[in-house]
């Protein structure tokens, strides 16, 4: 049986996250927040919605008449009629680049083409939107503020470009607009070939409930409603959309006004890291250059979700909640200026194949079960996998053979010590690596080795006047807990570090602490499955080896 093969389209807007777990969603898939307790009022269910109400709302408020506005599925939605009724397979569109990222999508879906005009900082370049335009174009669109950049286009250049070409439409994507220095809607309605694009999902606060507008001459307005389907939202969202406008307007100025501070010093400090920052009068800035990408990752390996928009840079929105903007103010110092790197030993520093791993394999064999090399990677890539005498525990007890942790420890450290294997310790990365590390930055080794055992491996590999502080089994609870990286950080008298290790514990435990976690995988172990499992557990990235950890520093 065969599947239809539909006709081809353009790749779908991302909507998910790839990556560590995040739990502080900045990557402005939601708007601002709005107090809890104002839950959407009750609404008849059986009839179909109707907008009529909140049209009339809107038209009040913008100075139009009710027949000059349409309620839409999100902005979205009208930017989407917008491209059904003006454009077609003869008809193309004039777009800024960058801009959103859902208007290419729809001219393509038209069959349209289109011209692309840069505008990756500076003034809207009128003169050339207006050379891009021709008999063939149908509509020109703008954003502004612009969705990536935050850049804005003067009222008199949008109404310049409107009135120089009369016979195409101008779409103006103001989705953002509450949170800009000037509003240009009043000036924009008063030309016959301007459609305006507002929504509530962003400073309103409605993006769950997807309730945007669209306002222009009424035979346009009439065209955007026959170019979609009636009923674009549900009842319940558009009653409480009106009691939104209603009695939100204080508590609205309230939020805008700690938004727009928030983007002023959240700017400060990226371009004080060495980032570019376009001039932002939307609710998140634009962080350009060779690191932005690195931020993206280390801030999501810290759960804060931003968006990375590959060369054009990394967007970061703005939560206009104190303890939020703390979390992402942090977040960026640590990505962008750590204090110290925080070193686990084994898999990391040490290869352990030939004595930790070795001697689980022989305590288990003294009591009668065979363990694999690959049977002991997995069990050591399971949570609670930071003491190897446990993990041996683990293993002999899935065997049916069950051993105290003392009787196993005993026979551990025997092996340990009667055949001297961690003689046979080597160094994973060269030592030159790490001694470059250790120049710019404190480093620590946070480990699960008592302290003697981590104490006989520094000294044997000469790494002693490399690592400032060791923080051992005797010292803290066990990753994933927390505590041990903790310490390390009180030690080195830090509060910004980054660690690299090798098990989800590891990750977990920095994640806990505030610390960004970086996963290596260790020798031996199958890379495809160690990077899945390291990203799973929080991982901002996953290195090759150490030598990585040098590209990513200031």
């Amino acid at each position: 049986m065969t599947s239809p093969t539909p006709v081809p389209l353009p790749a779908a807007y991302p909507t998910g996250h790839a990556g560590p777990p995040c739990d502080l969603w900045l990557d402005g898939r939601r708007g601002l927040r709005w107090p809890e307790d104002d839950g959407p009022p009750t609404a008849p269910s059986e009839a179909y919605p109707d907008a009529s109400a909140l049209e009339r709302d809107l038209a009040a408020r913008s100075g139009v008449e009710p027949e000059r506005v349409i309620v839409t599925a999100g902005a979205d939605g009208a930017l989407d009629r917008a491209c059904r009724a003006f454009l077609a397979p003869d008809r193309r569109a004039v777009l800024t680049d960058p801009t959103f990222a859902m208007l290419p999508h729809y001219v393509a879906l038209q069959g349209a083409g289109r011209r692309d005009v840069p505008w990756p900082e500076g003034p809207l370049p009128v003169d050339r939107l207006r050379e891009a335009a021709g008999e063939a174009t149908g509509l020109v669109a703008v954003v502004t503020p612009s969705n990536p950049t935050g850049l804005v286009a003067a009222t008199d250049a949008l109404v310049d470009l409107a009135r120089t070409c009369p016979r195409m439409l101008l779409v103006v994507d103001l989705a953002y607009v509450e949170f800009a220095d000037e509003d240009p809607t009043a000036a924009l309605l008063a030309e016959p070939n301007v459609l305006v694009v507002r929504t509530l999902s962003k400073a309103w606060g409605l993006a769950g409930w997807r309730i945007g507008y669209a306002l222009g001459p009424e035979s346009v307005v009439a065209a955007l409603r026959a170019a979609g389907g009636p009923y674009p939202t549900a009842s319940a969202g558009l009653a409480l959309a009106r009691a939104r406008l209603a009695s939100g307007d204080d508590h609205l100025a309230g939020r805008l006004a700690r938004t727009r501070r928030e983007r002023d010093r959240l700017g400060r400090l990226l371009r004080s890291a060495g980032l570019q920052v376009p001039p932002s009068q939307a609710n998140f800035v634009l962080a350009r250059g060779g690191r932005a990408g690195w931020l993206a990752d280390g801030l999501a390996g810290l759960g804060i979700a931003v968006r990375d928009l590959g060369a054009v840079g990394t967007r970061l929105s703005l939560p206009a909640e104190p303890d939020a903007f703390g979390r992402l103010w942090q977040g960026c110092r640590t990505a962008l200026a750590p204090e110290a790197i925080l070193l686990d030993i084994d898999g990391v520093v040490v290869d352990v194949g030939a004595s930790y791993r070795e001697a689980i394999r022989l305590t288990a064999a003294s009591f009668g079960c065979e363990v694999s090399a690959a049977e002991i990677a997995r069990e050591k890539s399971r949570p609670g996998s930071n003491n190897d005498w446990e993990v041996t525990r683990r293993l002999l007890a899935d065997r049916g053979c069950s051993v105290s942790l003392a009787e196993v420890t005993g026979r551990f450290e025997g092996f340990m010590d009667d055949r001297q294997l961690w003689r046979r310790e080597q160094l994973i990365p060269a030592r030159r690596t790490l001694e470059r590390l250790a120049a710019r930055r404190s480093l620590a080794a946070v480990t699960g080795r008592p302290r003697r055992d981590a104490r006989r491996v520094l000294a044997q590999l000469g790494l002693d006047d490399l690592v400032t502080t060791t923080v051992v089994l005797e010292d803290a609870p066990a990753k994933p807990d927390p505590a041990p990286v903790r310490l390390a950080l009180r030690r080195l008298g830090v509060r910004r570090a980054w660690l690299v290790g090798d098990t989800p514990d590891d990750m977990t435990a920095a994640r806990r602490a505030g610390v960004i976690p970086l996963g290596v995988g260790a020798p031996g172990d199958a890379p495809a499955a160690t990077t899945g499992r390291l990203v799973s557990a929080g991982a901002a990235r996953v290195l090759t080896s150490l030598d990585d950890l040098e590209d990513l520093l200031p």
